[in-house]
C-alpha cells in the first residue's frame, strides 16, 4: 500500500506540473472535514486533499501602485479558470484510475461577508506543505511568496501525505507596510478581516476593478527570501 501511495502521488504530481502547476502537495483531511461547507455525504470516504497552485506573474504585480488595476484583475480571473481546468484534468485521471475525485473551484465564495468558501484552500495548502499562513492572512510559499492561486481536489485515491513546513514570516514586515488600511498586524492572529474587506469593497465600488481583490500585500511578499528583512 505504501508503494501504491508513493506511485500515485508521483504520477499525479508529474501530471500536475506538466499541466502547468507551480506547486503540488497532499494532505490528510479527516480532522478538517467538519469545517467544509459541503454536503457530508459528498465527502464520505474522501480522506485526501490534493493542493495545487499556479504562480501569478511578478511582472503583473509590478504594474500595481496604490490599487488593483484591470490587467491584474484579468490575470487573477485567468489564473482561477486555469486552475479549475487543471483540477478537472487531474480529477479525470483519478476517476479513470477507479477512484473518486471532488474538485473544489479556485475562487467560489459561499459567504462574501465572512469571506468563506466550500473549504479553505490556503489551510489545505498549509497541511500539504506548500507554505505557511503569513501576517497578510494568505498562504506564503518559500519560493513564490503569496503570488499563488490555489485549488483543491478531494479524493479517496491512496496518496503519500506531505507535512506542514516549519517556516514562517519571521522578521519580514513588508506586507504590514504595504497594506493601505493597516489591516495587517505584527501578530498574524490580529489580522483585521473587516478592514481588509471594507477596502476590497471600496476598490470595487470605485470602479477600479469588478471584483473584491487588492494584491498590494501579495506584490511585496518575498517568501522565504524575506524572513531576514525588517
Amino acid at each position: 500500500m505504501k508503494k501504491d501511495k508513493e506511485a500515485n502521488y508521483n504520477s499525479l504530481r508529474e501530471q500536475a506540473l506538466l499541466f502547468g502547476a507551480a506547486v503540488f502537495g497532499v494532505a490528510g483531511i479527516s480532522p478538517e472535514k467538519e469545517n467544509f461547507d459541503l454536503p457530508q455525504m459528498s465527502t464520505q470516504g474522501l480522506e485526501y486533499a490534493i493542493s495545487i497552485g499556479v504562480a501569478l506573474s511578478k511582472a503583473i504585480f509590478d504594474t500595481l501602485e496604490s490599487a488593483p488595476n484591470n490587467i491584474y484583475f484579468h490575470h487573477y480571473r485567468t489564473a482561477n479558470v486555469f486552475l479549475d481546468q487543471l483540477c478537472f484534468k487531474l480529477s479525470s485521471l483519478i476517476q479513470n484510475a477507479g477512484f473518486r475525485a471532488l474538485p473544489v473551484a479556485a475562487s467560489q465564495i459561499v459567504d462574501w461577508q465572512k469571506q468563506t468558501a466550500h473549504l479553505s484552500h490556503k489551510k489545505i495548502g498549509v497541511l500539504a506543505g506548500l507554505g505557511w499562513i503569513g501576517r497578510n492572512n494568505l498562504l506564503v510559499n518559500e519560493r513564490f511568496g503569496s503570488r499563488l492561486r490555489l485549488a483543491t481536489i478531494l479524493t479517496d485515491m491512496p496518496l503519500k501525505v506531505d507535512g506542514p513546513t516549519p517556516d514562517d514570516c519571521d522578521s519580514c514586515r513588508m506586507c504590514i507596510k504595504a497594506c493601505p488600511v493597516a489591516a495587517i498586524k505584527l501578530e498574524k492572529q490580529d489580522f483585521d478581516h473587516k478592514k481588509c474587506f471594507e477596502q476590497l469593497k471600496q476598490f470595487q465600488k470605485s470602479g477600479v476593478v469588478g471584483q473584491y481583490i487588492c494584491g498590494l500585500c501579495v506584490k511585496v511578499c518575498p517568501g522565504k527570501a524575506g524572513v531576514s528583512k525588517k
